[in-house]
């Protein structure tokens, strides 16, 4: 069975992972944001980013994205030639979609997507991610970085959503993997 692709991030009512200028000074940081990350860092084996969220998440944890004891880390970038000496990790310069597809059949545990819009529409396009989570706080920033960015339209079901501290809303979607009625329908009738 292939491994699951999870897309998420905390991102502002008004769908913003980050506020204009890099503001990240919106957040709200709890006992229950701990839990959740507790509960999905134990299901997962493989984190992936784009390049611009792991010069932040660099940043943060001078090791790079495979930091985390157990967890590999790639980062996809088409202008890096290598991760900088001293970071753990891998980069990942070939298709994205083809890499996660082929990485979904190895065997291990989950696999996360974070942050990082560009590299989750590409590979929403390639339809390699199955779940889609935000912590969605109440807050509007009116403009920064989206959480999504040209995915197109990708039918949703809900798995679980509950409030959280600090007014915020833990949610869990499934991504449908098959058509709209209405669109099966309209191509029936011009064929």
């Amino acid at each position: 069975m292939p491994r699951k692709v999870t897309y998420g991030a905390a991102c502002s009512l008004d769908g913003f992972i980050v506020g204009p200028d890099g503001a990240m000074d919106w957040l709200h940081w709890s006992d229950d944001v701990t839990a959740l990350m507790n509960e999905t860092w134990s299901k997962t084996d493989a984190v992936l980013m784009g390049r611009k969220t792991w010069e932040v998440a660099a940043a943060s944890a001078p090791q790079g994205a495979g930091s985390m004891p157990g967890v590999s880390g790639y980062v996809f970038s088409r202008t890096m030639k290598r991760l900088p000496a001293g970071q753990d990790g891998m980069l990942v310069r070939s298709d994205a979609g083809e890499f996660v597809r082929e990485l979904k059949q190895k065997p291990g545990k989950e696999i996360c997507v974070l942050g990082g819009s560009e590299l989750a529409a590409s590979l929403f396009h390639a339809e390699v991610i199955d779940e889609v989570g935000l912590n969605i706080h109440p807050v509007l920033l009116g403009s920064g970085v989206p959480f999504f960015r040209d995915a197109g339209r990708i039918g949703l079901e809900l798995i679980e959503s509950r409030p959280i501290a600090g007014g915020c809303v833990y949610a869990l979607y499934r991504v449908r993997r098959d058509k709209p009625r209405a669109q099966k329908r309209s191509r029936k009738k011009h064929r």
